[in-house]
């Protein structure tokens, strides 16, 4: 009989610890892919949504994050003159502003505006058509809580200077569109720059918070065109800003990470050993029958191997589908911290996960077998078919 049916038939002759063994191996197997997948998530999720946009570019007047550096003045000018760089496809220039609305019951509701300039736009329009002088678009949530759609009417309080109480404007919904960085159940409205200028009534007329870049193919290129052309700005690729995203906090995630897949296959390692030192302790006295027989040390110490590596085998392909459901409900939770955008994920797959996952566990199996196979190795033979007999 070969390795592998042995080793089976001695786990098959202890269900009840086999079990145990395959069940703990999934559940810290689950956890351990869970880590794995959770390490670079984030970053991954925030790359995907970043290439999606089509925009390779980020225009600051600082080194600063957009909301958080002073604005640049001549959007217009400044989106023309850096649309017409060689390396440039296209550009967007975006104000951000608060805004609010009522609900027909007559509750207020806070609303994000982006007022934009350019030859393109950050959103995606799903329903109607695209903005116009007067005419936005709206999200989603704002179609829903409001109860319009293409073609109807919506009343917009700015909310664009502290000392300024500004009235209500009406405004015309062209469509509803997806704003790709839009919060859990935020409102989101869309609309010219110059239709909120005229709604702020001229109060930082004509600036944005950033300007949004496409590049023609190179974005180091583009970045350095934009910096020679306008030595006031500071323009940043996708792989910039996201190197400033991770260094200011995303390694967190990273280093609970590391920390608890230390953990996992610590105790996995410990769990593993402990089922396998006691499986061969109780089988003393036949290991050493089956060496009188004639099995060769070697072949005795490769069972012992081959039933780490069922164990953690069976458990291992368990752990996947239960780490898949458990990274999907714990991703839920953690989008639901404040200021995390509904299109980023903290769990995301990658094969590089799944390769070191599968390395951990192969790992573990080989190391879980040390001690045990140790105990094989050196049983002597005549000696323990003696106490057998005795006993």
């Amino acid at each position: 009989m070969t390795v592998l049916p042995f080793a089976w038939r001695a786990l098959v002759r202890q269900p009840a610890r086999s079990a145990l063994g395959i069940l703990g191996v999934a559940a810290v197997g689950a956890l351990l892919f869970d880590m794995l997948l959770l390490s670079e998530g984030l970053i991954a999720s925030m790359r995907d949504l970043l290439e999606r946009t089509g925009y390779d570019v980020r225009v600051t007047t600082t080194a600063d994050l957009p909301r958080t550096a002073p604005r640049l003045d001549h959007a217009s000018e400044t989106v023309a003159g850096i649309r017409r760089l060689p390396s440039i496809r296209a550009a967007l220039a975006i104000r951000f502003a608060d805004a609010s609305a009522s609900r027909p019951s007559g509750e207020p509701l806070a609303i994000a505006v982006e007022g934009v300039v350019g030859d393109a736009r950050s959103w995606t329009v799903l329903r109607g058509r695209d903005i116009e002088p007067g005419l936005v678009v709206v999200n989603e949530a704002v179609a829903t809580a409001l109860g319009v759609g293409p073609g109807d009417a919506l009343m917009l309080s700015p909310s664009c200077a502290e000392s300024q109480a500004l009235p209500p404007i009406p405004l015309r919904v062209a469509g509803v569109a997806g704003f790709p960085f839009e919060l859990t159940n935020e409102l989101n409205v869309g609309m010219p720059l110059e239709t909120l200028d005229a709604a702020c009534g001229g109060h930082d007329a004509d600036t944005a918070d950033l300007i949004l870049v496409a590049s023609t193919g190179d974005p180091d290129a583009a970045a350095t065109e934009i910096g020679r052309a306008h030595p006031e700005l500071r323009a940043a690729t996708n792989r910039e800003m996201l190197g400033r995203i991770e260094q200011g906090g995303f390694t967190y995630f990273r280093q609970i990470s590391t920390v608890l897949t230390t953990v996992t296959v610590s105790f996995a390692l410990l769990l593993i050993t402990v089922l396998l030192t006691v499986s061969v302790n109780q089988r003393l006295g036949e290991i050493a029958a089956l060496r009188a027989l004639g099995f060769s040390q070697r072949r005795v110490v490769t069972d012992v191997l081959c039933e780490s590596s069922l164990i953690v085998g069976a458990g291992g392909l368990l752990s996947l589908p239960l780490g898949l459901a458990l990274a999907s409900g714990l991703d839920r939770i953690l989008k639901s911290l404040p200021n995390i955008p509904a299109a980023v994920h903290f769990f995301v797959y990658e094969p590089s996960a799944l390769a070191v996952h599968l390395s951990l566990l192969a790992f573990t199996a080989i190391v879980a077998a040390l001690y045990p196979m140790r105990i094989v190795a050196r049983l002597p033979i005549a000696a323990t078919l003696r106490d057998e007999a005795i006993s």
